[in-house]
């Protein structure tokens, strides 16, 4: 027969009460390090999964960015063709290409019907138009 274990005493007695003792609490503890690592991994994968949307969409703000500008500089470029075609020297000389003449006096009709000024027929061949162009021509 076997002597039981004496009791320890003094210091050897406090430290085997700070040594995990070895049975079941291993056991038990096999869950909760499978949840650690779990929640771990998921954080992990979502993390991932947020920042390739966010670079997603960077790359997309990127891109219509760029777009913005192209339409942009297009827009301004529409704009100062329009500006150089409403000058005036640029409508009349479209408008001499096209074959009109600069109108005589104008008169206007009041609201009781009478005419104020005295209207004119616009000329024919304006002076203007037998300069240059037709020198150039004959």
């Amino acid at each position: 027969m076997s002597k039981p274990a004496a009791p320890l005493k003094g210091r050897a007695a406090r430290l085997a009460r700070l040594m995990p003792s070895t049975g079941p609490s291993t056991a038990a503890r096999t869950p909760f390090v499978l949840l650690v690592v779990l929640l771990l991994g998921g954080g992990l994968i979502t993390l991932l999964l947020l920042n390739s949307a966010l670079n997603e969409g960077s790359f997309r703000l990127s891109e219509l960015k760029r777009d913005t500008t192209e339409l942009t500089d297009e827009q301004q470029a529409l704009q100062r063709d329009v500006d150089s075609r409403s000058q005036p020297d640029a409508l009349e000389k479209r408008a001499r290409e096209l074959g009109m003449v600069p109108g005589g006096s104008p008169a206007f009709l009041n609201p009781d019907g009478t005419v104020r000024g005295k209207p004119t027929e616009a000329p024919a061949d304006a002076p203007e138009a037998e300069g240059p162009a037709a020198g150039a021509s004959g």
